[in-house]
Parts: C-alpha cells; sequence; structure tokens
C-alpha cells in the first residue's frame, strides 16, 4: 500500500506510518490547518497587550484614578482582560495581567498594579 505526502502529494518511502516526505511540507501542513485559529489568538493577544500598554502608561506610580472617557480617548478596550480578582468586601478588579482596575462611581476607576504576579 502506498502513502502520499498529506501536503505535496510526493510518494513517500520508509515507515508506515510517515504522513509528510520532510520537514518543509510537515510545517506548512500544520500552519495552513492552524492559520484560523492562530489569527484569532494573535488578535485577542494585540487587544490584550494594548490593554496593558495603556493601564501601564496611566498608571507611572503604581497607582492612580481616571475618568472611563480618558480610558477609552486612548482605545482602551473593556470587551477583554486577563482575570478577575475579587476582595472580601465584594469589589471586583479586572486585570490585563498585572495591571488593572476597579471601577469606583461617577465613571472613574481606580488603576493599580499587581506587583506579586
Amino acid at each position: 500500500m502506498e502513502h502520499a505526502c498529506l501536503e505535496c502529494g510526493t510518494r513517500l518511502l520508509g515507515r508506515i506510518d510517515k504522513k509528510f516526505c520532510n520537514d518543509q511540507c510537515r510545517n506548512a501542513y500544520h500552519n495552513r490547518e492552524n492559520r484560523d485559529d492562530d489569527t484569532f489568538i494573535r488578535n485577542i493577544n494585540s487587544i490584550l497587550r494594548k490593554n496593558r500598554n495603556i493601564l501601564k502608561e496611566l498608571t507611572p506610580d503604581g497607582k492612580s484614578k481616571i475618568k472611563k472617557h480618558q480610558l477609552e480617548q486612548h482605545g482602551y478596550n473593556f470587551k477583554y482582560f486577563t482575570h478577575v480578582y475579587k476582595t472580601k468586601e465584594k469589589r471586583v478588579y479586572y486585570f490585563c495581567y498585572e495591571h488593572g482596575y476597579l471601577p469606583l462611581e461617577d465613571d472613574y476607576f481606580a488603576l493599580v498594579v499587581n506587583k506579586e504576579i
């Protein structure tokens, strides 16, 4: 029973479970198969990186207070964050890696840095 490379169709010699004729064909095949997933993940990571950089820029001393519209003007996307931290007092902090915020009254946000991460 003859087998062909899954990428280029070349006849395979050697092991019976061999799927590709060389590393180039193997990499090309897997890159094509994962392209959609990789694009989605790359886009989300880009948004998270941008959010983190915005919070970092606005929190030079480790803590600050800012209005929501200022974050939005910088392009902050509230839909994406890496994790949530809830305090004993039921306050909810939203983090992009080590930089985060706590929603306050009147559209204010307390920006913080978690140095323990």
